[in-house]
């Protein structure tokens, strides 16, 4: 079996499909693990494999992506340090194409879901590489700044859901909203709400989660 470089959980289809399955990859946020996003997933489609990463470095008991570039003005402002976010990005995508071998996901029909520094690392990803993402659902993220002028073909039309917390002190919902507008700009068909929730995942945004993925799937 191909070996992965990145640590992960992986969870089988409930129902058997004709041929490779569809896949959700999961981004777990800063100081979290493999296991965190998976209540989740849960509550997908039955039909979809569940291929949960591991972020590569430790950080207070859990694991992170990237360490934070404080530089801005403070955590409101943070962006990812550029050579560790490179990085992490470079193992993800080596650990879903071993994942797509190892597990028979249909590569056409992969799809991410993070959280925070997760959901920051997913829309980057999609901007990286549009034609190897089917949809995003990025939660309580934003786009990094170095991504953000990229113009990239492929985007246009890419279904992309984004959600917010109106009492986040983590990742204030308007670095989410300039995200919104910033992937709409370039065609993506963006899906934008702003939930009454601190920096976590409410009942009323994962039930659109959900829905989403399933319209996708």
């Amino acid at each position: 079996m191909t070996e992965l470089p990145l640590e992960h959980v992986h969870v089988e289809p409930q129902s058997e499909t004709d041929g490779p399955a569809p896949a959700v990859v999961l981004l777990h946020g800063r100081g979290s693990n493999e296991q965190d996003l998976l209540q989740i997933a849960q509550q997908f489609p039955d039909t979809l494999h569940v291929v949960s990463l591991r972020a590569p470095d430790t950080l207070h008991g859990g694991y992170t992506w990237y360490d934070l570039d404080l530089s801005a003005g403070g955590l409101h402002e943070s962006q990812p340090d550029g050579e560790q976010f490179e990085r992490s990005r470079k193992l993800i995508r080596e650990s879903i194409e071993g994942a797509i071998e190892a597990y028979d996901i249909d590569p056409e029909r992969v799809g991410l879901l993070g959280f925070s520094q997760g959901a920051i690392t997913s829309l980057s990803l999609l901007l990286d590489d549009p034609d190897d993402y089917a949809w995003v659902v990025a939660l309580h993220g934003y786009l990094a700044e170095s991504h953000a002028d990229l113009e990239p073909d492929g985007v246009a039309g890419k279904p992309v859901f984004i959600a917010a917390g109106s009492m986040d002190q983590i990742i204030p919902s308007f670095r989410a909203e300039r995200a919104a507008e910033r992937l709409s700009e370039l065609g993506v068909n963006v899906t934008f709400n702003t939930y009454d929730a601190p920096h976590g995942v409410s009942p009323g945004e994962l039930a659109d989660a959900v829905s989403f993925v399933e319209a996708h799937v």
